[in-house]
């Protein structure tokens, strides 16, 4: 079945790059969330974001016009092909809601949520088709990361995993199939790893947060771009590779890091925010948004001549849409 109308359900950072995603890649969207002047925050969002998916380029029928904000769940249900859940990271919201999306929708549209380590057993146990729900975990900015983790729940049939990956990569992204359902996946899991460590060395006085950052956007996170960390790692040993590199440089010989998170305190946050604040010095969101939105374009812009990592997604996006353009 072709994908033309998509329901976004929860619409709030990630549901509204979903939306942007979605309507630059020449989708009909129909969003909702019951919270007071959702409409009015999402499109604001949208046209914000607009500007960097146009850099990228706009399929055929792209427009901002064709997005509808729906009176209620039923409603923006209705006529849905695809449905992206992004209510908040609770588990007994996630399976009322999903409950309440697999009443009122077709039995053929796939359900996905967007949930960053919430397990699809758990909410999906309340539908009358669990088969049909996933989840499809994306990373912010929505409308310009490729990466979304697609994972199936005990009841989700392998046919939907593969029809959710199948329109992902549609819509330009590179849907990385988990194939263990196991909680915070595999991309949060490896961030929450460096998220702990930097709690620790600003908690301790080691360094602040502007230093830290400066420690990974000057060095490994340029790598990053590129492959990550093993296949790095793996040149890192030379000619011998990872086997070398392991040899060499057994984890165990530097017990540096703490794997354990410090307590959050009232002073631990005043530093973290103070530190951010400085940072930002008086920009705002939106706009720090858009530098990065910018930034990100360069970076995928100059991988893809190369075809490597998020610019060898970015080339087939693009052949893509010249086929439909022409």
């Amino acid at each position: 079945m072709e994908i033309k109308n998509v329901t976004v359900v929860g619409t709030g950072v990630i549901g509204a790059g979903w939306t942007a995603r979605c309507l630059a890649h020449g989708l009909d969207v129909v969003a909702w969330d019951p919270a007071p002047g959702a409409e009015k925050a999402l499109r604001a969002s949208v046209e914000n974001a607009w500007p960097a998916v146009t850099k990228l380029g706009l399929y055929p029928r792209a427009s901002m016009d064709r997005l509808r904000f729906a009176t209620s769940l039923e409603d923006a249900c209705a006529g849905a092909d695809f449905i992206q859940e992004n209510a908040p990271e609770r588990e007994d919201l996630k399976r009322k809601i999903h409950a309440q999306i697999d009443e009122v929708t077709r039995a053929d549209v796939l359900i996905a949520s967007s949930t960053s380590g919430l397990l699809p057993s758990s909410f999906q146990s309340d539908c009358k088709h669990p088969e049909r729900v996933i989840v499809g975990h994306p990373f912010n900015p929505v409308y310009l990361l490729p990466l979304v983790e697609v994972l199936r729940g005990d009841k989700t049939s392998e046919r939907s995993s593969e029809r959710a990956m199948e329109f992902y990569k549609s819509i330009g992204m590179y849907p990385l199939k988990v194939r263990k359902e196991i909680a915070g996946f595999l991309s949060d899991r490896l961030q929450e790893a460096l998220w702990r460590e930097v709690l620790h060395l600003v908690n301790d006085d080691v360094a602040t947060t502007e230093e830290l950052d400066a420690a990974i956007s000057y060095g490994p996170g340029l790598r990053w771009s590129i492959w990550g960390t093993c296949l790095i790692f793996h040149l890192a040993g030379g000619e011998g590779g990872m086997r070398h590199m392991l040899q060499h440089f057994d984890p165990s010989m530097f017990p540096w890091t703490k794997l354990e998170p410090p307590k959050i305190t009232e002073e631990l946050i005043d530093k973290m925010a103070a530190g951010t604040e400085q940072q930002a010095a008086g920009r705002s969101i939106k706009e720090l948004e858009q530098l990065r939105d910018n930034c990100l374009i360069s970076v995928m812009q100059a991988l893809q001549e190369y075809k490597v990592g998020a610019g060898e997604v970015l080339a087939a996006n693009e052949k893509r849409r010249r086929e439909l353009t022409s």
